[in-house]
C-alpha cells in the first residue's frame, strides 16, 4: 500500500509540474505600405505638317515634329508603357492610313538620339527603374492616296502608364 501510496503522490506532483511549465510564447511583426507618388503624363502631338497625295511621309522619333510624352513618377521605380494607336487619321468621312510605329524612351535625359527603341503597341514595354522623369518619343508614317481628299486630318494616340 505504500508503494501505490508514492506512486500517487510522484505521479500527482508529475502531472502539476508538467502542466505548471507550459507557457505560452507569441511575437509581433509590423504591417508597412510605402504608397508612391501617383504618375503624371503629359503629351505634344505627333505632326506630320503638309502631306502631298501619293507620297508617303515619315516622322522620326527623332524629328521634330515627333509626338512626345513626359512621364513624372517616383524615382527608382519601373514601368509599363501600353499604346492605343489609330490605324488612320480622319477628316470627317475620310481616311488617311497610319501605321509603321516607331518609339523611343530615355528615362535619363530629354534625349531623343539617345533613346531606347521600341515598336508602340498594346503589348507592354518595360522601362527599367530610373529617375523621376521618364521621356517618351512617337514616330509613323502616313499613306495618302493619289486622290487623298484634301482637309485637316487627326486621330488620338494615347500611351498608357502603370508602375510594375
Amino acid at each position: 500500500m505504500r508503494t501505490a501510496t508514492v506512486l500517487s503522490a510522484l505521479t500527482a506532483v508529475t502531472l502539476s509540474v508538467g502542466a505548471g511549465s507550459v507557457h505560452a510564447q507569441s511575437a509581433t511583426i509590423q504591417a508597412t505600405a510605402t504608397v508612391l507618388s501617383a504618375i503624371s503624363v503629359t503629351g505634344t502631338n505627333l505632326a506630320f505638317g503638309s502631306v502631298t497625295p501619293g507620297v508617303n511621309k515619315t516622322v522620326a522619333i527623332t524629328d521634330a515634329g515627333a509626338g512626345q510624352f513626359t512621364v513624372t513618377k517616383a524615382a527608382a521605380t519601373s514601368v509599363a508603357l501600353t499604346f492605343t494607336l489609330p490605324t488612320n487619321l480622319t477628316f470627317g468621312v475620310d481616311n488617311l492610313p497610319i501605321a509603321t510605329w516607331t518609339g523611343g524612351w530615355n528615362n535619363t535625359a530629354n534625349n531623343a538620339a539617345a533613346a531606347t527603341g521600341f515598336t508602340p503597341s498594346a503589348a507592354a514595354t518595360t522601362v527599367p527603374s530610373g529617375g523621376a522623369n521618364l521621356w517618351v518619343w512617337v514616330g509613323a508614317t502616313v499613306s495618302p492616296a493619289v486622290a487623298q481628299v484634301a482637309g485637316s486630318y487627326s486621330g488620338n494616340v494615347t500611351m498608357q502608364v502603370v508602375y510594375l
